[in-house]
């Protein structure tokens, strides 16, 4: 496929303009440092010194901020959080990150999710991982609180351009929350983008969805170890779902677009060697890619957009963004 630089820039510079609503699985990250002292008395522990603690938006929360970051703004998220302190500093890091956490439904049976990550340093060793925390309450929603979540999506989806399905597993998005939101979509004209993990035939009817190569393997039932198998499973995946078109990310082999009619684009990665964190990775694209394809960019462009701002993200530690000067420079330097 032969790709105009110049058209591609012009969609990039139109990644400011949709409206954008994320339905799904929202979490936080905290992210707690600290340096290495000596060993407890207590148990043969690190005692850490605390340093610093920093709340970073994780899961479907991720996406959100990626195009908020785009965007200025433009986005809302849908989803329960708990009755708890972690769902304080959830709305407090949204309302940093300049995301619309309006139509947040509490949920005093659950727990917000959030996951803690202690890392510890010492002077002559870079910072490390020593363990995570996950607090979070497993299980679809009770019919009170999946009524709740349908009253917001039905009221929010006229007010946006675009929808983003993000189904990390944890129980927000359950059966009727993905059929209704799929037929409001549609219902009203909106671009709506899947981007999930597992039971990829369970959404029909969309624009496009966003699997990683493992999660795609899992669906279609066989390995994928050539493009033959990569249009195989496109093509499965487009019947299957009725989906205008599939977007499957290949990790250090790039990106590989299927749309009907045995219309294939394989897109290579973009600096493969300077990789040093492919933690959000995964919502970056799929923010990025919803962005574009808003913009009436062709699959293919959305694409090439959305693997241009995640070789930006790789390159940071932890879940991160990009902005619109990023791209347009990654693009003159490709």
């Amino acid at each position: 496929m032969f790709i105009n630089k110049e058209q591609l820039k012009s969609y990039i510079n139109k990644l400011s303009e949709p409206k954008v609503l994320v339905v799904g699985d929202l979490a936080i990250d905290e992210m707690i440092y600290g340096d290495a002292e000596r060993i407890s008395r207590e148990a043969p522990v690190l005692i850490l010194r605390h340093s610093a603690t920093k709340l970073i938006l994780g899961a479907a929360s991720n996406a959100a901020h990626n195009v908020s970051t785009l965007n200025s703004g433009k986005v809302s998220v849908i989803g329960v959080c708990g009755d708890d302190f972690q769902a304080t500093q959830l709305r407090e890091t949204f309302e940093k990150a300049n995301v619309n956490c309006g139509r947040l439904v509490v949920d005093p049976t659950r727990k917000t999710t959030t996951k803690t990550r202690i890392s510890g340093s010492i002077t002559t060793s870079i910072t490390q991982q020593i363990v995570r925390i996950d607090r979070q309450t497993n299980g679809f929603l009770s019919p009170e609180i999946e009524e709740e979540l349908l009253k917001q999506i039905e009221r929010a989806i006229p007010e946006h351009d675009a929808i983003i399905l993000s189904n990390y597993h944890i129980g927000t998005l359950t059966p009727k929350i993905i059929r209704e939101t799929i037929r409001l979509a549609n219902e009203f004209n909106k671009i709506i983008v899947v981007d999930a993990q597992k039971d990829l035939f369970e959404y029909k009817n969309i624009t496009s969805m966003t699997p990683n190569l493992p999660d795609t393997e899992k669906s279609v039932g066989f390995s994928i170890e050539s493009e033959e198998d990569l249009q195989k499973a496109g093509d499965k995946l487009l019947k299957e779902t009725n989906s205008k078109s599939i977007l499957i990310t290949c990790g250090a082999d790039g990106m590989f677009v299927a749309r009907a009619h045995d219309n294939y684009t394989k897109i290579p990665v973009f600096n493969k060697s300077e990789v040093f964190d492919v933690t959000g990775a995964g919502d970056t694209v799929t923010a990025v890619y919803t962005l574009a394809l808003a913009t009436g960019a062709d699959p293919a462009y959305a694409a090439i957009i959305g693997n241009i701002a995640a070789s930006i993200v790789v390159r940071q530690f932890g879940c991160a963004t990009t902005t619109i000067e990023e791209i347009l420079n990654a693009v003159e330097n490709l």
